[in-house]
């Protein structure tokens, strides 16, 4: 019996990270349709997961013991945690609407996608730690203020598209350019500060990230191949981008994320002993780094990001 190779983007060993994947990967939902799925992505990453071939180590003393590390992870898992679940649910709205099977089913799988990324936050602030009996209450204390100033108005902005429109092809742009195409590289700014001081912590980001590279990029291959079919349509779609770019202009996001990295980096200063000379990008030690520094790097990479995705859309300059 032949065993189909593994692809790239779903291979711990080699997938790439999140500012590679969602610049230039190309994928679409006949490619990552519920086979692929169960395949590669149940039955191979996740598998390898299970059965021990990926190392998962536990949290290191620097997050399971009071300090503002261990502040600065809460705040950041517990608020992801709350952003994937409500992902999750504004999913359910392009699963409905979707225009044909390929799509359905993709997007099935983006759902269960996203409910795991939830389950996986919400495991490891337990296993930093955090009392079953009091989890609901910690993320609600911890991230609850920054999901309302934050989220809901994502959310809310979504579900007037998806839910109240019904506008299948808007959706998909919001979560793939307003959502994911923002917070993804965020996530990958954490997988790469978390790696030395909880190892566990960055292994949570690294197994999200490489679903949310797959999501970038069959997102950007509906878009795309629907305005090359109506290019009428692009008029309104970009009109969708301009006013979930207004929100998010005058959501807190800036000021959360402060705090997150000040946190952060008192932790840094606390145990930088642990880090060493890691780099946490070529040419520059994670212990010289300072909080604008790492702020800037994400809101770059989040342009960029968007920009380049964007253009592959047919919806920004540049366009292939």
């Amino acid at each position: 019996m032949t065993t189909a190779p593994i692809p790239a983007e779903a291979d711990w060993d080699n997938a790439p990270g999140v500012l590679e994947g969602a610049r230039s990967l190309e994928l679409t939902p006949q490619q990552c349709n519920l086979p692929y799925w169960l395949e590669h992505v149940a039955g191979g990453m996740l598998r390898r997961l299970s059965d021990g071939s990926v190392p998962d180590p536990a949290p290191t003393p620097a997050v399971t013991a009071p300090g503002p590390l261990r502040d600065a992870l809460l705040d950041e898992f517990c608020f992801r945690h709350i952003a994937e679940e409500k992902a999750t649910r504004a999913l359910s709205f392009l699963v409905f609407h979707a225009p044909d099977g390929d799509c359905l089913e993709f997007f099935s799988t983006q759902l269960i996608d996203e409910a795991r990324h939830a389950r996986a936050f919400r495991d490891h602030l337990l296993r930093v730690g955090v009392p079953a009996s009091e989890l609901a209450a910690t993320v609600e204390k911890t991230a609850g203020a920054a999901s309302a100033a934050v989220l809901d108005p994502l959310e809310e902005f979504g579900l007037r598209v998806l839910r109240d429109s019904g506008d299948f092809y808007g959706g998909v742009l919001v979560l793939t350019v307003l959502v994911e195409g923002v917070l993804a590289p965020a996530a990958e700014l954490s997988e790469r500060k978390w790696r030395p001081l909880d190892p566990a912590a960055a292994l949570v980001e690294r197994g999200a990230n490489m679903d949310e590279i797959r999501h970038l990029a069959v997102g950007s291959a509906v878009v795309r191949r629907y305005l090359s079919e109506h290019p009428h349509e692009r008029a309104r779609l970009q009109e969708i981008i301009e006013e979930g770019r207004r929100l998010w202009e005058e959501l807190p996001m800036v000021e959360l994320l402060f705090r997150r990295e000040s946190l952060f980096q008192q932790g840094l200063s606390e145990h930088g002993h642990l880090v060493g000379d890691y780099e946490i990008w070529p040419g520059r030690r994670l212990v010289d780094t300072g909080i604008e520094e790492r702020m800037e790097a994400a809101e770059r990479w989040s342009r960029e990001t968007q920009e380049q995705r964007l253009a592959y859309m047919l919806l920004g300059g540049g366009q292939r």
